[in-house]
């Protein structure tokens, strides 16, 4: 509950999150009935790059500043999304209500009691959102899936700081696939610890996933210290979602590669 997201929002890890959240979020906008988002672990919603916390350890600027300056057309919805909030940053929440029509519901999570609040301001005179200050995984059980609609999104991006957080992880995920098992979820991972990322995709098929797809970027070699870059783990992905999202990866991945990084797209199969 310590974890401030402002001090790395729009880092590398934020730019592929979030460049695939996008994505997700344009093909449940494509069909009009009506869906919900869940955001386990909210933040505060939009973040101010000039704040001391972004200033001080100055992530994004090898991340969203990279990306500005270099403009790829790939990523072109994505940019425009941030520079809509200029010079603040748009998270997780900001994104997905810029998406939201009236028919559709964004349910927001944040634990943290300054960050809740700040959330709660924030939306507070949008009826489409709704703000709970509780435990995001809690939430999964207590309000999935929602009432009168069938279609949504799930997103758990938690810190993974806690020791016990991939557990956590793993109950939500058989919590979710038993009251909303036809949802989308989306699942970012920090790629520093192979065993992490492979932990959490056993989970997600132990869940009842059948199939998943992983997405992921790092920029730097991977060492087993150091976070290396991160991965997003789709559960009822969009049909090709591997094809369309390719062009966007691969300029996240020749934009902000520091040397030695890779990206790639993976279907992963219950072993």
């Amino acid at each position: 509950m310590n974890y401030r997201h402002a001090y790395h929002a729009g880092n590398h890890a934020d730019a592929l999150k979030h460049a695939v959240l996008l994505a997700l979020l344009q093909r449940l906008t494509a069909k009009p009935s009506p869906f919900a988002v869940l955001d386990t672990h909210a933040g505060i919603g939009c973040y101010d790059l000039g704040a001391d916390e972004a200033s001080r350890t100055g992530e994004w600027r090898d991340g969203i500043g990279r990306l500005l300056e270099a403009d790829p057309p790939e990523l072109a919805d994505y940019l425009a999304a941030v520079r809509g909030v200029a010079p603040s940053y748009p998270g997780s929440p900001e994104l997905t209500r810029a998406m939201l029509r009236d028919q559709d519901r964004l349910l927001l999570c944040e634990l943290h009691p300054d960050d809740g609040e700040t959330l709660k301001r924030r939306y507070a005179h949008d009826p489409r959102v709704a703000v709970h200050r509780r435990d995001g995984y809690e939430a999964i059980g207590a309000l999935l899936p929602p009432k009168a609609i069938g279609r949504g999104l799930v997103l758990i991006d938690p810190p993974y700081e806690r020791g016990d957080e991939a557990d956590a992880v793993a109950r939500g995920l058989q919590t979710l696939v038993a009251r909303w098992p036809h949802a989308q979820l989306a699942l970012w991972y920090p790629i520093k610890d192979r065993a992490l990322s492979w932990r959490l995709h056993e989970a997600a098929f132990a869940a009842g996933y059948e199939k998943l797809l992983a997405i992921e970027l790092t920029v730097s070699p991977e060492d087993g210290l150091h976070m290396a870059g991160s991965g997003v783990v789709l559960g009822n992905a969009p049909y090709e979602f591997e094809k369309t999202f390719a062009p966007a990866l691969g300029a996240l991945h020749a934009v902000l590669d520091r040397g030695g990084g890779h990206a790639r797209v993976a279907h992963l199969a219950r072993a």
